[in-house]
Order: C-alpha cells, then sequence, then structure tokens
C-alpha cells in the first residue's frame, strides 16, 4: 500500500469525503457537506485525505477562526480498515505543515475526553494541550456518540512550541512524574455497551476532576496511553511572537 496526503481536489471526492464520515461516525451523525466544504476550502480553508490509489483512507477538514493566524480543525477520520496505519497522526503533520507554510501557527479543535485514543493522538503524540472544558457542548448527538453528554475538551496546539516541535522531529518526551494524574477508561465504547450506567458516571467523574484542576490553573500537558492518565501541570508561559 502506498499512501499519499494531498488536499481534496474535486467536488466528487469532497463528497466521497461525506462516506467516509458516515462509515466512521455513524449513519445518523450528520456529515459536513460537500458544497460547503468546497467554498470553504476556496476562502482559506484545508479539506485534505490520505488516499491508497483512488480511495480516500482518512479525512481533515479545518477552517479560518475568527482570531489570525489561528485555524479551527473540525473533522479528523480515518476508515476502520486503515486504523493501525497511523493516518491520523500523519494528517495533523500534514496539517501542521500546511498551516506553517500559511502563517498559521496555532490550530484549536475539540473532541471527546473519553476517549483514549484520541486523547493519546492530540496530546500524547501532537503536544496539544488543553485548560479548557465545554459541558455537553453539542447537546444529544447521534451514532457512536449518543447516550453520553458531549462533553468536549478544547485543544490548543502551538505548532512552533517547544512540545510540539520535539514530537514533529520524532521525539516522545517521558512523562512529568510530578504532574497530578486523573485517569479515564481505556475504551469508553466498551463500556458504553456494557454499561451505559458506568459510562455515565466516568463522564460526570472526568467533568468534576478537569474542571476543579482548570479552576485552580492547571491544564492537560500530557497523556500517557499505557494508563490512560491525563497529565496536568501549571501551563509555561506563551512565547512570545
Amino acid at each position: 500500500m502506498s499512501v499519499v496526503l494531498r488536499e481534496l481536489a474535486s467536488l466528487a471526492e469532497l463528497r466521497a469525503s461525506e462516506d467516509l464520515q458516515r462509515a466512521v461516525w455513524g449513519a445518523d451523525d450528520p456529515a459536513d457537506n460537500a458544497d460547503l466544504m468546497l467554498a470553504i476550502q476556496h476562502e482559506g480553508g484545508l479539506v485534505a485525505g490520505a488516499f491508497d490509489g483512488p480511495q480516500m483512507l482518512a479525512f481533515l477538514f479545518a477552517f479560518p477562526s475568527a482570531t489570525p493566524g489561528v485555524q479551527h480543525s473540525h473533522r479528523l477520520a480515518v476508515l476502520p480498515q486503515a486504523r493501525g496505519l497511523k493516518l491520523g497522526l500523519r494528517l495533523k503533520w500534514f496539517q501542521r505543515d500546511w498551516c506553517l507554510a500559511r502563517d498559521i501557527t496555532r490550530v484549536r479543535w475539540t473532541f471527546d475526553p473519553l476517549r483514549a485514543v484520541n486523547a493519546g493522538l492530540n496530546i500524547g503524540a501532537l503536544g496539544a494541550t488543553s485548560a479548557t472544558y465545554l459541558n455537553d457542548y453539542y447537546g444529544a448527538m447521534e451514532g457512536i456518540n449518543a447516550g453520553l453528554p458531549s462533553d468536549r475538551l478544547l485543544l490548543d496546539w502551538d505548532l512552533n512550541s517547544t512540545p510540539v516541535t520535539t514530537r514533529a522531529a520524532g521525539h516522545r518526551p517521558d512523562p512529568d512524574p510530578t504532574a497530578q494524574r486523573i485517569a479515564i477508561p481505556k475504551d469508553i465504547d466498551a463500556m458504553m455497551r456494557d454499561d451505559a450506567q458506568a459510562a455515565l458516571q466516568a463522564r460526570l467523574s472526568l467533568r468534576g476532576g478537569l474542571t476543579t484542576a482548570f479552576a485552580k490553573g492547571l491544564a492537560i500537558t500530557g497523556f500517557v496511553p499505557e494508563t490512560a492518565e491525563y497529565l496536568l501541570n501549571r501551563p509555561m508561559p506563551d512565547r512570545p511572537d
């Protein structure tokens, strides 16, 4: 398999991305519309994919924010049969290169903090941080997100920060032994199937723990995949622009 990462190049590819979204999140979860993504792409947004020949295996959609130099990353999806190829990670590094070439130095996005695989990618592998917890951000959802309050973390990915540049160079820092740790389930989907009440309790417990930590001035600065634990520290001062 020879996978190529590139921007989507036609309305047909944008429409194919709708099918990919439904395959990942479920038919009941509305996909981002091809016509709208086409307009946003023409106005400076990023719509990219990972392709094996003509087949799209993964998809990323991001657009400009109200803050100059900051992009909002809205969707990242990898087909189930392509998982294990690190396509999500590769697309994010593609996004970083694309942004830096256009003087975009920060990317923000939200994700479900109960999803350990996503936390391992977003925080552990990419070096994004968070100090913002959003309660039931999207309201009731369908597809794979059905059944729990749609709580999200707002991530900040400082593309030129030391944690990010270190990881971009292929180095993964050791966990900080002084950090506060907050654990999450290793597989929230299995928990939701087996014990919906336990999954809800996990959501509420994490909401309380992170909200309290953020109120004390702590931020998520790392994630340990082996134990499914967030690492929290006082954030470093922003670097000068």
